[in-house]
């Protein structure tokens, strides 16, 4: 018994150490992508008027698509909308990156597009993804009481040809 028990102390010391080395790595290769992040947050003007109109514009989009749940043929036009959106987030990224002084304070528009990959078709993505997921819950609910009409519709069919 003692030695069972002194393998299990082992075991659990071993599995101890192997949980603190693994913890230790993840974070030593997390830690650059969170103070890349937080770098990019710290240097963005959260107060200018257009930063904060996208930001109300994305919210507006995303309680629309809530609310509008029910209705498939504005959800599907409001699906499209944001992949046409996020379709034309490179040309969008040129134009902004000629005309940011008009506008802004300083210059987000990057060649590369990454401001405008997080901020404008990142939260595009995210509710296009939304909208597919609630089309697909509608699809099931569909399938599902058009397969209950069947088996209705068999029954009284089955009832008839008995009488």
């Amino acid at each position: 018994m003692e030695e069972l028990k002194s393998a299990m102390d082992e075991h659990m010391e071993l599995m101890a150490d192997l949980v603190q080395k693994l913890s230790s790595e993840l974070r030593a290769v997390l830690r650059p992508a969170y103070d890349n992040f937080m770098g990019f947050f710290h240097a963005i003007d959260w107060k200018e008027p257009w930063l904060i109109g996208l930001l109300t514009f994305h919210v507006v989009l995303l309680l629309v698509a809530i609310f509008s749940r029910k209705n498939t043929n504005f959800q599907m036009f409001l699906f499209l909308l944001t992949l046409v959106g996020v379709y034309l987030a490179e040309s969008l990224n040129r134009y902004m990156g000629k005309n940011w002084k008009s506008f802004s304070g300083q210059n987000y528009f990057d060649p590369s597009g990454l401001f405008m990959s997080v901020l404008w078709s990142g939260p595009l993505l995210v509710i296009a993804i939304i909208i597919l997921i609630n089309t697909l819950f509608s699809l099931c609910y569909l399938i599902v009481r058009w397969k209950r009409a069947e088996l209705r519709h068999r029954a009284r069919a089955a009832r008839n040809k008995q009488d």
